[in-house]
C-alpha cells in the first residue's frame, strides 16, 4: 500500500502543488544557457526553483549536511515530505522493520567531479573532505536512513531513466518478500550542468526548440528531442496490516511491477517494442490482471521521433482492443525528461490520477503522426486534463541499455 508521498518537481517543490500544476497545465520547462558551451544547441530546460528548494533545504538538512549534493537534498525533502504524509512517528512503528530504496541514474556526479577539478587544480586542501560521498548514487538513500532512523533494507539501484520505478517495485518486493513491513522509495536525479547538455547533445537527444513552452512534446508530430529536467519523488510503502492497524491513509495500492530489458541497442529501443510489452505484461501477470482492468497508461513517452512511437505501438498492441479505450498522456510535457527521477516522480502522478479520478494532459500535442489504428484505437488525452473513473493505471520507464520497468496502480477499497 502507498500511505505517503513527496515530490519534488520543476512545477512545485511539494506534492500538493507539482499535481495541481500539472493538472491545470502548468509547464516548467524554461530558458537555460551555459555560457562556457554557448554552441550547445539546446537551450531549454526542467529546472526545480532553487530558491524554494534551498528554504525546504534549511529546513529538512541538518547543518552538517547543508552542503551536499543536490540529488541528496531533492531527496531529503521529497523523502520528509512522504514521511511526513504518511503520519509516521518514531512511536509506531519498529526501525528494524523500515527501509530505503532511493535511486538515481547520475546524481550530481557531473557537476560534482568538474568542480572538484577546477579546486584541485588550485590546492589539494580546497577539495572537500565530501568530494566522495557527494559522488556516490546510494547516498540519498543513506541519508534518510540515518535522519529517520530506518534500520532496515537499505537499497539504491542506478537503471538510468527507470531507477525511481524500479526502486519502488523492489521496494514493494521487500514488503511482499517479509523483509520489511515500510519502505520509503523512489528517485532523485540533479545533473542540470553544461557537461551534461553538452554529452545529451552529442547523442542528439535533446530538442532544440527555442521556445521552452513548446519543447517536449510527446506524442506530437514535431517532436524533436527530450527536454532534460531535475527532480525527486518518493513515496512511503506499507504492508496493508501495518497500516490497518496504525489508522493510515492509504492512497492506493501496487497491484503489479514487471520488468524487461530489450537486449538490442544502448540508446535505443528495439522497433518491436518487445522489452515495453514485456515489462507491462509482466506488470499485469504480477498483479493476476487482465489489459481489459486497465483504465489509463502513463507512457514514458520523452518527446524523441523513435522512443514516442515504439511506445505508443506497444500500448496499442496490449490495450488497443479495450472496449473502454485506455487513455494515454505523458506528463514529460510539462515537467521534461527527469532522468533517475523519472520514474517515480511519474509513478506518483500515476497513483494520484487513480485517487483522484483525472487523467493529466500531454502538453503540446496537437497533431500526431502515429498510425490511424494506434490513434484511435487509445485516448490520448492532450493539452488539457480529464475526469475519468479511473480503476487502475500502468505507469511506465525506460533507460538507456534496454532496461524497462512498469508499475500497475489499483484503487484501494
Amino acid at each position: 500500500m502507498v500511505t505517503g508521498v513527496g515530490l519534488v518537481t520543476p512545477v512545485g517543490t511539494d506534492a500538493v502543488s507539482s499535481w495541481n500544476a500539472i493538472i491545470k497545465g502548468a509547464c516548467g520547462v524554461r530558458s537555460v544557457i551555459f555560457p562556457e558551451l554557448a554552441n550547445i544547441p539546446c537551450t531549454v530546460g526542467a529546472t526545480v526553483n532553487t530558491d524554494e528548494l534551498d528554504l525546504k533545504a534549511q529546513r529538512v538538512l541538518s547543518s552538517a549536511r547543508a552542503q551536499d549534493a543536490r540529488f541528496m537534498a531533492m531527496a531529503m525533502i521529497a523523502a520528509d515530505e512522504a514521511i511526513s504524509d504518511a503520519g509516521f512517528k518514531s512511536s509506531n512503528f519498529e526501525p528494524t522493520r523500515a527501509g530505503v530504496a532511493i535511486g538515481s541514474g547520475i546524481g550530481s556526479a557531473v557537476e560534482e567531479v568538474t568542480t572538484a577539478m577546477e579546486q584541485t587544480s588550485k590546492s589539494l586542501r580546497k577539495l572537500s573532505p565530501f568530494f566522495v560521498p557527494r559522488l556516490l548514487l546510494n547516498l540519498a538513500a543513506g541519508h534518510v536512513s540515518i535522519a529517520h532512523n530506518l534500520q532496515g533494507p537499505n537499497h539504491a539501484c542506478s537503471t538510468a531513466c527507470a531507477t525511481g520505478a524500479h526502486a519502488i517495485g523492489d521496494a514493494s518486493r521487500f514488503i511482499e518478500y517479509g523483509d520489511a513491513d515500510i519502505m520509503v522509495a523512489g528517485g532523485s536525479e540533479a545533473t542540470m550542468n553544461a557537461l551534461s547538455f553538452a554529452g545529451f547533445s552529442r547523442l542528439k537527444a535533446l530538442s532544440n526548440q527555442p521556445n521552452p513552452r513548446l519543447a517536449s512534446r510527446p506524442f506530437d508530430k514535431d517532436r524533436d528531442g527530450f527536454v532534460m529536467g531535475e527532480g525527486a519523488g518518493i513515496v512511503v510503502l506499507e504492508e496493508l496490516e501495518h497500516a490497518k492497524k496504525r489508522g493510515a491513509v492509504i492512497y492506493g495500492e501496487i497491484g503489479g511491477y514487471g520488468l524487461s530489458a530489450d537486449a538490442h541497442h544502448i540508446t535505443s529501443p528495439s522497433s518491436d517494442g518487445r522489452g515495453a510489452i514485456g515489462s507491462m505484461r509482466l506488470a499485469l501477470k504480477n498483479a493476476s490482471m487482465n489489459a481489459e482492468d486497465i483504465d489509463y497508461v502513463n507512457a514514458h513517452a520523452t518527446s524523441t521521433p523513435i522512443g514516442d512511437a515504439i511506445e505508443a505501438r506497444a500500448i496499442h498492441s496490449i490495450f488497443g482492443g479495450n472496449k473502454r479505450q485506455v487513455a494515454v498522456s505523458s506528463t514529460k510535457g510539462a515537467i521534461g525528461h527527469l532522468l533517475g527521477a523519472a520514474g517515480s516522480v511519474e509513478a506518483i502522478l500515476t497513483l494520484l490520477s487513480v485517487k483522484y479520478g483525472i487523467v493529466p494532459p500531454t502538453l503540446n500535442l496537437f497533431e500526431s503522426d502515429l498510425p490511424a489504428d494506434v490513434s484511435q484505437g487509445l485516448h490520448f488525452v492532450a493539452n488539457d486534463s480529464q475526469e475519468r473513473k479511473l480503476r487502475s493505471a500502468i505507469s511506465n520507464s525506460f533507460g538507456f541499455g534496454g532496461t524497462n520497468a512498469s508499475l500497475l496502480f489499483k484503487r484501494f477499497h
